[in-house]
């Protein structure tokens, strides 16, 4: 397992370096994204649409407030072509992580971990329980793009990836954005529901995966 977290944590290091100067430098913001969507809304939902794909696949290089937006696609899009945007936006940036890694992580791999044998043991640990962290990703910031990154780069087949990568996002966009749709300024009452619903779920299953991985490695 060490030469998985290694690499996980090297990765998850430069996405938090981004998400660091993106605040330094106030870019995509919570409060950025909002205006953005709120000036699109009084142009054109398309224009709505649009930009929270691109923001949702501009988290794969600039973390995002990932979860908002996606509430905000339902409250300013309805239910269901807010989610559909969200899904979108979040499926490109997933799959383009995964394509990146997959032609050129190898390569970053063999840089941070020289040994052949521990870079086997990283794709058979990662084999193991990437199913679970890349379900169970919308847990915790950055994972999502990291897990994404470790699935191309240890050539996991394509459709594993998207089966897992479906299972952890659409339950998560759909609720998402059908408790921004039905919410309203006079009544946020669905969307705390929501948020306070998912994390819960998503961080159980977390902590449990946690606990029956060292179990296993006990």
């Amino acid at each position: 397992m060490k030469p998985l977290i290694k690499v996980m944590l090297i990765l998850g290091c430069l996405f938090a370096l981004t998400f660091v100067a993106g605040r330094l430098l106030g870019i995509l913001t919570v409060e950025n994204v909002q205006n953005w969507l709120e000036w699109a809304a009084r142009v054109d939902p398309l224009v709505v649409a649009g930009i929270i794909v691109l923001l949702l696949f501009a988290d794969l290089f600039v973390a995002v407030p990932t979860l908002t937006i996606t509430i905000l696609a339902g409250f300013l899009l309805g239910f269901p072509m807010g989610a559909a945007a969200a899904f979108i936006g979040m499926s490109l940036a997933a799959f383009s992580g995964y394509g990146i890694s997959r032609i050129w992580g190898q390569r970053g791999i063999a840089f941070v971990v020289k040994d052949a044998d521990d870079r086997a043991a990283l794709t058979n640990s990662f084999r193991s329980g990437g199913p679970f962290m890349i379900m169970l990703s919308r847990a915790v910031p950055i994972v999502t793009e990291v897990s994404a990154c470790m699935a191309g780069a240890t050539r996991m087949p394509l459709a594993h990836y998207c089966t897992f990568f479906a299972v952890g996002t659409v339950p998560y966009v759909l609720i998402a954005t059908y408790a921004g749709s039905i919410s309203s300024l006079d009544d946020p009452a669905p969307t705390i529901i929501a948020v306070l619903g998912l994390n819960a779920v998503l961080w159980t299953s977390w902590v449990v995966f946690n606990r029956r991985g060292k179990e296993q490695s006990a």
